[in-house]
């Protein structure tokens, strides 16, 4: 059996989610792609993938041999490229994933610039906000916005960010600048679902951690849309200073109650341990820790 074409063929399976599928994207036919499975499975004495004629699924045991092959092959590609001598140059796919509105504002312009130093470079993106798994969905970097537990991957802080509350000069206008969380109860709030857990929001008096109930006339699940209402004079409404760093720099919008904001939350750029950095992975950490190091969307206290 030739197991590297074997475990080429299921990480292939894994990522196409059929026979079929995989066989076009490897040039194989299903029959071809469906023995290599076979006797991958017989080798290992593990069934890999759960089949039915509708679907195909992986086995506890298969995920976690995922995981390897996806390691194992990554390295085998890199080892070949430094023996052809392309390792100065980065070249190959590169994997990213980040936050939504994080990656849409922040991320595509450092990426643009990436592409255009390194022209054999080509970049796949996944902006969503939720917790991606690096390793399980075959990530190579992601930036995180959040206070990281420990791992195994390498994260290199580029500053932080703070919730803040914010509204528009012309609303503070009309109906006053409040000075004290409680002052809330008398103004219209626009609740950005995700910043607004159970409908109250978290602040610091004094050292001392407490929570304010909100009554939103308007909720919202898109901090774009959070924005434009507050832009617009709706009411106030709390969503993360570099979404609108901008804003407040061109006076479309001020921060309010700033004496009363939670801790800061860190932003790290993350990536798989050092023994498995490639070429294309260092230049694109290096280039997104220098690059938001120096943002002016960030807060920097250090990083």
């Amino acid at each position: 059996m030739d197991q590297f074409r074997a475990m080429t063929a299921f990480v292939g399976v894994a990522a196409a989610g059929g026979f079929a599928a995989a066989g076009r994207e490897l040039g194989l036919s299903p029959p071809s792609i469906t023995r290599l499975i076979s006797e991958l499975e017989e080798e290992l004495g593990a069934r890999l993938f759960h089949r039915t004629t509708r679907s195909v699924q992986l086995t506890n045991a298969g995920v976690r041999y995922l995981n390897d092959c996806r390691r194992i092959l990554s390295d085998l590609a890199e080892a070949n490229a430094q023996a052809a001598g392309l390792h100065s140059e980065p070249s190959g796919k590169l994997a990213i994933t980040g936050s939504a509105v994080f990656g849409r504002m922040v991320l595509m312009p450092l990426l643009y610039d990436l592409m255009d130093q390194f022209p054999r470079l080509s970049i796949s993106t996944f902006f969503v906000d939720r917790v991606v798994h690096m390793i399980n969905e075959g990530f190579d970097v992601a930036v995180r916005i959040a206070h990281l537990a420990d791992s195994s991957l390498i994260a290199t802080k580029v500053g932080s960010v703070r919730r803040v509350l914010c509204a528009s000069p012309e609303y503070i206008y009309a109906h006053g600048m409040p000075n004290d969380p409680a002052d809330l109860d008398q103004h219209a709030c626009i609740e950005f679902a995700p910043l607004a857990p159970n409908g109250h929001w978290d602040f610091v008096r004094d050292g001392t951690p407490m929570s304010q109930t909100i009554q939103a006339r308007l909720q919202v699940n898109a901090a774009d849309a959070a924005i434009v209402a507050a832009k617009e004079g709706r009411g106030l409404t709390r969503v993360l200073s570099y979404m609108i760093a901008e804003d407040v720099r061109a006076g479309a919008l001020q921060i309010v109650l700033p004496l009363f904001e939670e801790p800061p939350v860190p932003v790290h750029v993350v990536h798989k341990e050092a023994g498995h950095t490639s070429a294309r992975v260092r230049a694109c950490v290096d280039h997104l820790v220098e690059r938001l190091r120096r943002s002016p969307v960030l807060d920097h206290d250090g990083a």
